[in-house]
Formats: structure tokens, C-alpha cells, sequence
């Protein structure tokens, strides 16, 4: 079983390789820098106004699920959590303290990219097949661009099923209630956890079906209250953590700055290497490029596009510029990265224990907690219209139980597996959404220039 399992771990490891390779890099990279040229920093100009946006309430008229807040609110919770914990201890540990440069230079980019795909994915919205509503890269590509496109929708959606798969999330979460709470509690041992794990999974699986039952307005109304509360109490902690350390926070960000161009902390000192890590786990972190925001901004109850993209374009900042730049600083003032074998999230609850109290690591357990929770339960909306595409949405809600299924697993499952699958499904997904976005760019500048010119003052 273990040879069946390196084997394994081996193939998927030579598949991400060659997904992530420059090619796809040039296409996320390239094409946000394309975006941001090509729109004259539209979306830099006009970062006030998405701020002033999200706080505007929707028409009476509009049709969509979600107000603007809730739109941004559930996109974040896709994104933050175990991303901005977990996954920038992952590209540390992989590509040194330099990958974190290559995530902010993925996340100013991916500023502009969210601007169009997710402007792009309430100019074309189309019904399902029962005839609700709906938005993502995969009706973008259905509505604007005719039949010959339409397998690439479907290949889209496909690979958003498996791409949206909670297992790293419930994987990680585990980890940190056993690590925080439940091996210092005497719950369980340290060696021999997979009985708690199996139950905290099952756990979690009940929690789920709780809230996805009540589909997604639940999720928006949930997601609405939970991210922006921990995305605060997550900030505080760091922030109490880095003023006690303000001495060191220089130093960090100038080894982030150096390491970036010379790859000294990579394995192997290979800068590409360094460069690769910090664009990928950017894309896991924002989402920028891969198509799962547009599917959360696609449901905003708005009738003007360009609106949600004004709004939608704050995701990175909040997601990476912030939040994982906070992550990174803590553990790379703590030194736990270079020494010790945690990965993952128990590398950010080291670091955390290092420079903050004793049991702090509780704090960052239910902070992240809730915010994986959160992604969870989105991941869960993103699967099952990715299914209802696919096979038709009255078939959709039988996927709530597939996905439990997948909760519980997750549980219990590989981390370096669990990243490799992953991985692999956003590079397939990201395919399908650039190449639109880059193909319909055009149309979202147009529908700029109209927006601007009929509502001089945003707001109104």
C-alpha cells in the first residue's frame, strides 16, 4: 500500500510540474499584466470606488442572490483561510521566504485580472437548466463566446468539481484542533490520531450539511457575519504579535525582497523554483485567474457589471497583500521555518506559540477554523453548480452528499496529496477562464468606458 501511495505521490507530483509550468505562469502573470495595461490601471484608479460599492445596497429591481458585500464576502471566504495560513507556510517551507514577493506580484496583478472576470461574469449570466440565474466562467464562456467554445465550458466545470474538492481545508483544520487543542488536552496521542480525526471529521460533516441546507442564501447570510469578524480577530493577533517584534518586521520583509531573486532558501537555491511556488500558492490563496471568484460574484444582485468588478478587485488585496503578508511576517520573525519538520498550518501555530503566549495557538485554531468552515461551505456552492452545469441542476443537490463523503476524508487524508491534486485542478481551471477573459477583454473596456461616462460619481 505505501509503494502504491509514493507511486502515486510521484505521478501527481510530475503532473503539477508540468502544469505549473512557465507556460501557465506567463498565462496568470502575463494576463493580469496585459489586464492592467490594456484597461490604463482602470482598476488602481479606481480603488475607492469598489470600497464605497460594497457598501451600497442593490437595486430593488436587480436580479442576482447576493448584495455586494455578500458577493465579496463569500468570494473571501473561498479564499481566505487555510490558504492564508497553511498555504503560505507551505511556500515558505517549499520556496523560501523569497515566494511571498512572487505571491504580492501575483496578487497586484490579480487585481486587474478579478476585475475582468468577475465584470465578465455578471455581463454574461445564463440560466440553468432550471432556469435560475447563474454566473462563472463556464456560463461567461456558454453565453459570449457560441458553440465552438462551449467544451470549454464544460472542461471548466469539470475541473472546478474537482478543483473545489474541502479536503485540503478539512485536512488542515484537523490538524490544528488536534495540534492546539486536542493532543495538549490529552484527547488524543500524538502518534496515533486517526480515531480523532475520523470523529472531528464526521464532526465537521454534520456542521457542513447544517448550513449548506439551506443553500446560498444561508451561505451569503453566514459568510456575511463569520469572514469579516475573523478576518479581524485573525489581524489583531497579528498585529499584537508583530508590534511586539516591530524591531524584526525590516529585516523580514527585506529577506522576502532578496530572497525573491536569488532563491538561497529555495530547495536547491533555484529561482524559478522560488517564483513558480509563490505564483501557485498566490492562485490557491486570491483565486485570482482560476474562475472560482467569478462563480461568487457571478450571484450579486446587481444589473451593472462593471460594479461587481469594482468590488470584486479588492479580493487580493485583502487576501494576500494583507492577511498572508501578516501570516508570512510571524513566521518568519519567529525562525520556526528554518528548523523543526512542521508544515502546513502547524508551522503558522508554531511560529505563533514562539513570539506570542502560551496556548495562542488555541486563538489561531478558532480564528482559522471558522474561516475554513466558511470555505468549506462555499467550496460546496462552487462544486455543485460546477455539477448542475455539468449534468443538469435538478440533478445538483445529490452532491451534498458526495461531498460530505469528502469531508470525511479530508480528515483523515495526505496533506502532500491532498496539495498535488489540488493543484493540479486549478491549473486546468485557470486555463478556461484566462483564455476567455483575454479573449472578451474588449467588451468589459467598452462596458468601462460606458459605466464611467453615464455615472461620473460612483454610487449612484
Amino acid at each position: 500500500m505505501n509503494d502504491f501511495y509514493e507511486r502515486l505521490d510521484n505521478a501527481l507530483g510530475a503532473v503539477v510540474g508540468f502544469l505549473w509550468g512557465p507556460p501557465l505562469v506567463t498565462l496568470l502573470v502575463g494576463g493580469g499584466l496585459f489586464f492592467l495595461l490594456y484597461s490604463r490601471l482602470l482598476p488602481y484608479r479606481h480603488l475607492p470606488d469598489g470600497v464605497r460599492l460594497l457598501f451600497s445596497g442593490p437595486d430593488r429591481d436587480d436580479e442576482g442572490t447576493l448584495s455586494h458585500f455578500q458577493a465579496l464576502s463569500t468570494a473571501l471566504s473561498g479564499t481566505l483561510g487555510m490558504g492564508n495560513v497553511a498555504g503560505v507556510a507551505v511556500a515558505i517551507s517549499v520556496g523560501g521566504p523569497g515566494a511571498i514577493f512572487w505571491m504580492w506580484v501575483s496578487a497586484l496583478v490579480g487585481i486587474a485580472t478579478k476585475f475582468y472576470t468577475c465584470t465578465l461574469a455578471v455581463m454574461y449570466r445564463g440560466r440553468d437548466s432550471e432556469g435560475t440565474l447563474q454566473g462563472g466562467p463556464m456560463y461567461i464562456i456558454r453565453e459570449a463566446l457560441g458553440p465552438r467554445w462551449r467544451p470549454l465550458a464544460y472542461f471548466f466545470a469539470l475541473a472546478g468539481l474537482l478543483g473545489t474538492m474541502p479536503i485540503f481545508q478539512i485536512n488542515q483544520l484537523t490538524e490544528v484542533v488536534r495540534v492546539a487543542i486536542a493532543i495538549p488536552a490529552g484527547w488524543t496521542a500524538g502518534d496515533a490520531h486517526f480515531g480523532f480525526d475520523l470523529l472531528f471529521g464526521l464532526i465537521l460533516a454534520a456542521l457542513v450539511l447544517v448550513v449548506v441546507a439551506g443553500k446560498l442564501p444561508r451561505i451569503g447570510k453566514v459568510t456575511g457575519v463569520l469572514v469579516p469578524a475573523m478576518i479581524v480577530g485573525y489581524l489583531l493577533l497579528t498585529a499584537v504579535t508583530l508590534f511586539s517584534h516591530a524591531d524584526q518586521v525590516g529585516p523580514a520583509l527585506m529577506l522576502i525582497v532578496r530572497d525573491a531573486f536569488t532563491g538561497e532558501a529555495a530547495a536547491g537555491g533555484v529561482l524559478g523554483a522560488v517564483i513558480i511556488t509563490g505564483i501557485r500558492r498566490a492562485a490557491f490563496s486570491n483565486e485570482a485567474g482560476i474562475g472560482t471568484e467569478a462563480m461568487a460574484h457571478g450571484a450579486a444582485r446587481t444589473g451593472e457589471p462593471v460594479r461587481e468588478g469594482l468590488v470584486a478587485m479588492l479580493g487580493p488585496i485583502i487576501d494576500t497583500l494583507i492577511v498572508c503578508t501578516c501570516t508570512a511576517l510571524v513566521i518568519l520573525i519567529s525562525g520556526v521555518w528554518e528548523s523543526g519538520d512542521d508544515n502546513g498550518v502547524s508551522l503558522t501555530l508554531a511560529a505563533f506559540e514562539a513570539l506570542f503566549v502560551d496556548h495562542s495557538g488555541i486563538l489561531v485554531a478558532v480564528l482559522v477554523g471558522v474561516l475554513s468552515l466558511s470555505t468549506v461551505v462555499t467550496f460546496w456552492y462552487y462544486g455543485a453548480k460546477c455539477l448542475g452545469f455539468l449534468i443538469g441542476a435538478r440533478h445538483q443537490h445529490h452532491y451534498v452528499w458526495f461531498y460530505l463523503c469528502l469531508v470525511v476524508i479530508g480528515s483523515v487524508a495526505s496533506l502532500d496529496l491532498v496539495i498535488k491534486v489540488l493543484d493540479s485542478m486549478y491549473a486546468l481551471m485557470a486555463l478556461p477562464t484566462m483564455l476567455a477573459a483575454l479573449r472578451l477583454a474588449p467588451r468589459v473596456n467598452q462596458a468601462a468606458r460606458t459605466y464611467f461616462q453615464q455615472r461620473p460619481r460612483e454610487g449612484n
